[in-house]
Order: structure tokens, then C-alpha cells, then sequence
């Protein structure tokens, strides 16, 4: 197979986005307005239901992005995510905004759109593309600069495209748990407010409900069920770092695509467990910092910081029916928030005293145990699916990339 060296400003043309308006800013709408937030750091488009704004303002045709469109962050809104790309996965829906590039005008017959979509996403071209950034506390790059990045390709194009095909197989895989598993945690959802928050359940036509408490049902404390307690960092951190043991921040579960954290950013020492939070995997705990009352659990064994809260010697409920009814109360838990020294943060005695409303006979969660717990149990093993399936094309995509490997 020949190989050869190509210019990205050769090839492309980057177009810079829109500076939408933030007064039109909305938390529902037609159009969403994407950010450098909904990159994967690894590249790969991502929603965030919790984070995501729409746009209720007049909306330029031109930056209406379409199936398929490659674009690229310009600036680093996290760590890793400044050059990273992304395919479009729908039409219409989409706004360009002005932190990302779209790339146009694409020259065929040098370049397979899909093969570029994973040239940005490896090392070397990362690489060029943070050298270059400017800016100090926020880094940024420009379509100049990105034009400079040099690339080392397979001058059949064709082949390009059955390198691209052989890892967008891969995503594919990857792309269809994700589905899987947003279906699956939304079916728990939705049951818990069925018949916990609507009191639609089984049977609620013949009882009787009084001032929104149906009749053999009460409203018990959070506290009444389990110990509300939290996490633990040691300090000075730095002391501690770089041991073997996963640290779980809130930061590592922003980037989770389900319920259950798996990667840590930082491991501590066998010291800092000491002073720390030790879980085991499939523990329910709530973040009490920087995005407060958003629930996950541990997909791993690991030590929480003290941003995060969780939950021991749980009584009557299981883990899965607090995680539902913690997100049933995310408002209420938001409205609690008090101001910390730096930041916001939640107080362990507030979640503690939140009402649930729950039936005094016992068989009601029981019988919605039944159905929720296999509903996580496959969300689990989707997720850990989707981490081997994302390992394998992580280290298969430099070997292709280079030529290391021919497909």
C-alpha cells in the first residue's frame, strides 16, 4: 500500500461557527446548540439531556448542521477535548456554534471524510493541533492552524475508506449499547414516576388519596432508610496521588455515558485509602459538588472524593429505587443547595430529611425491584461491553492510522 504526506489546508476548508445569543438560551426547544461538551474526549458525538441548552432565537440557515457533517472542537472546554471530531447523527437539529469548526469543501480525492473523522482523534494530529493553540487559562486553535497539520495517508482513497469502515464497525457496536442502555435506564425512570410520582400503580383506580398521600402510604425521610454520608479526600492531595487505587471525582462521571463510572482520572496510594471513602462496585452515590443531585453508581472498587455523597445500610428501598427517586427529586435537591466557601454543595442532613412517598405494604417495591433490577444489571454489562469494545479500537486505531496494520 502507498502512503504519502498531505496538508490538511490542502484538502479542507474549516468554517468557524455562530455566536448565538445566550439570552435565547432555553432549556427546551427545536435546535440544540452544540459546544466542545458534546465531544467524547477520545472523538465521537455525545448529548448531555442535563447539560444541553436549545435556541430559541432567529437561527442563520448556514448553521444548521447535517447528517453527516464533520466537525471538530476549537476550544478546550475539558481536558483532551480541543481538536477533537465528531460526525453529525441528524439532520436539522444540530446549531454550528462558534467553538467549532465544520469542515468543507472537502477535496475527494486526497481525503475519506470518515478516515478524517479518525485522523483528528489520533495522537499525532492532536498533537499538532495543541502545539499550536493559544490562550493560557482556555486553549484555542484556529482553521489556520489546523490547515498546517500534516498527515501521513494512504493515497488510494479507497483504502482509506476500508480503514475508516473497519473502525466505524467498532463504533457502531459502541453506539448501539449507548441506545441500549439510555432506553433501558429511561424504562426505570419512567416506571418509578408511573407509580411512585403520577401514583399510577398497580391497582391505584380502587384507593383512595388524600391531600397527594393515597391511602396506605406515607412520606418517609431519606434518612429513616439508610446513613447519608460522605466521601473523603485526603490532603494535601498531591501527597497522594499516583498509586493504584481509582479516585472517583465528580469530573469522571460528567464523561460516563451511563449510570456507572468506570474510569478514574487520578489513583491514589494505599495511605489515601486510609483517608478516604473505599466503595465497592455498584454503590450509589450522589454528587454534592460543582453539578449537585445527579446520582451514579461505581463501576468499579475505588475511593470517593469528598464532592460526592453515598448511601449505607439501606433499609425497605433498594440502591436502584433511591437512584430513580434521587432523580425524581433533583429539583427539590437543586432548591437545598447551599453556598460553600468556593463552590456549591449539598448538606449530608438536607438529602437525609427528603420525603419519598412509599407504600407501607412493601410489596409494591418488591414488585418494582422485579422489573428495574435486570433493567441495571444489563445496563451494567452493556457498559462494561462498551469499555472493552472501546479499548480494542483505541488500540487498533494508531496501528491503522500508521499503516502498522493493513486491513
Amino acid at each position: 500500500m502507498s502512503w504519502h504526506e498531505v496538508a490538511l489546508g490542502d484538502a479542507i476548508h474549516v468554517k468557524h461557527g455562530f455566536a448565538f445569543k445566550s439570552q435565547y438560551f432555553s432549556d427546551s426547544g427545536e435546535f440544540i446548540v452544540l459546544t466542545p461538551g458534546n465531544f467524547n474526549e477520545e472523538g465521537g458525538f455525545r448529548l448531555r439531556p442535563d447539560k444541553d441548552r436549545f435556541y430559541t432565537g432567529d437561527i442563520p440557515e448556514d448553521y444548521v448542521l447535517d447528517e453527516g457533517d464533520l466537525v471538530v472542537a476549537m476550544t478546550e472546554q475539558g481536558p483532551g477535548l480541543l481538536g477533537s471530531s465528531a460526525l453529525i447523527p441528524e439532520g436539522g437539529k444540530y446549531l454550528h456554534n462558534q467553538r467549532l469548526g465544520l469542515i468543507q469543501e472537502m477535496d475527494n480525492k486526497a481525503l475519506d471524510k470518515r478516515f478524517l473523522y479518525y485522523l483528528f482523534n489520533t495522537r499525532p494530529v492532536r498533537g499538532q493541533i495543541s502545539g499550536s493553540a493559544t490562550g493560557t487559562k482556555v486553549r484555542h486553535t484556529a482553521p489556520e492552524r489546523i490547515y498546517r497539520v500534516r498527515v501521513t495517508v494512504p493515497t488510494d482513497v479507497n483504502q482509506q475508506r476500508h480503514i475508516a469502515s473497519t473502525l466505524f464497525a467498532y463504533d457502531d457496536l459502541i453506539e448501539n449499547n449507548r441506545r441500549r442502555i439510555q432506553l433501558l435506564e429511561q424504562a426505570a425512570r419512567l416506571l418509578h414516576k408511573e407509580w411512585f410520582v403520577r401514583l399510577r400503580f398497580p391497582g391505584h383506580e380502587h384507593v383512595k388519596v388524600k391531600d397527594g398521600v393515597p391511602e396506605g402510604w406515607e412520606k418517609v425521610s431519606v434518612s429513616s432508610f439508610c446513613n447519608v454520608s460522605r466521601g473523603g479526600s485526603p490532603r494535601p492531595i498531591k501527597d497522594y496521588l499516583g498509586g493504584t487505587v481509582p479516585w472517583f471525582k465528580i469530573g469522571d462521571a460528567t464523561s460516563s455515558e451511563s449510570p456507572f463510572v468506570f474510569l478514574t482520572n487520578d489513583r491514589i496510594i494505599d495511605d489515601g485509602v486510609r483517608k478516604s471513602v473505599l466503595l465497592p462496585p455498584q454503590e450509589l452515590i450522589l454528587s454534592n459538588s460543582a453539578t449537585c443531585g445527579i446520582p451514579y453508581f461505581t463501576g468499579i472498587s475505588g475511593c470517593i472524593h469528598d464532592g460526592w455523597l453515598y448511601f449505607k445500610k439501606l433499609q425497605r428501598i433498594s440502591k436502584w429505587f433511591l437512584y430513580c427517586g434521587l432523580f425524581a427529586k433533583q429539583h427539590e435537591i437543586i432548591m437545598g443547595i447551599g453556598e460553600g466557601a468556593t463552590q456549591k454543595n449539598l448538606n449530608t442532613n438536607y438529602i437525609g430529611r427528603l420525603a419519598l412517598l412509599l407504600p407501607t405494604d412493601d410489596t409494591l417495591l418488591r414488585s418494582f425491584d422485579d422489573v428495574v433490577h435486570p433493567l441495571f444489571d444489563q445496563i451494567f454489562s452493556l457498559a462494561q461491553q462498551n469499555r472493552q469494545l472501546t479499548q480494542a479500537r483505541d488500540l487498533l486505531l494508531p496501528q491503522l492510522m500508521s499503516g502498522e496494520v493493513v486491513v
